[in-house]
């Protein structure tokens, strides 16, 4: 049984309505809607507080359902990404040499180049492979 199938089930079982479960999750009624006719799903946040509220595992709401399994994954495939940036770390570093162990211009050189690494650095360099990528 899919996740939106388990969701309708659980709701009606407790006597919901999609408007009072969308009132419980402070969401819309549409994205319940949504939820339960397989056109979309739930965040995370979500998905535990109908964990909560349903006192079901979020195991067993989502284990037969590859779609949202795979959501899912994909999710926390972006969140590490967003920690793996290069740029980060070397901005990271210069940052630190500007502020405590330089003095000067230098100082402020280094503490600027280091912030401007952790903004742009994963981009520029993105954008410098795109552009010099054989078509």
């Amino acid at each position: 049984m899919e996740f939106g199938d388990k969701l309708k089930k659980l709701r009606e079982d407790f006597g919901m309505s999609q408007e009072k479960l969308a009132q419980e999750l402070n969401v819309s009624r549409q994205a319940v809607y949504k939820w339960e006719n397989h056109k979309g799903y739930p965040d995370i946040e979500n998905l535990i507080r109908i964990s909560e509220l349903f006192d079901v595992t979020i195991d067993e709401l989502i284990k037969s359902d590859r779609d949202l399994q795979e959501k899912i994954q994909i999710d926390e495939d972006i969140f590490f990404e967003r920690f793996s940036d290069p740029g980060a770390y070397i901005g990271l570093v210069l940052v630190f040499l500007g502020a405590f162990l330089f003095e000067g211009s230098l100082a402020d050189t280094l503490t600027v180049i280091g912030l401007l690494s952790i903004l742009f650095l994963t981009d520029v360099v993105r954008s410098i492979v795109i552009l010099f990528r054989p078509d």
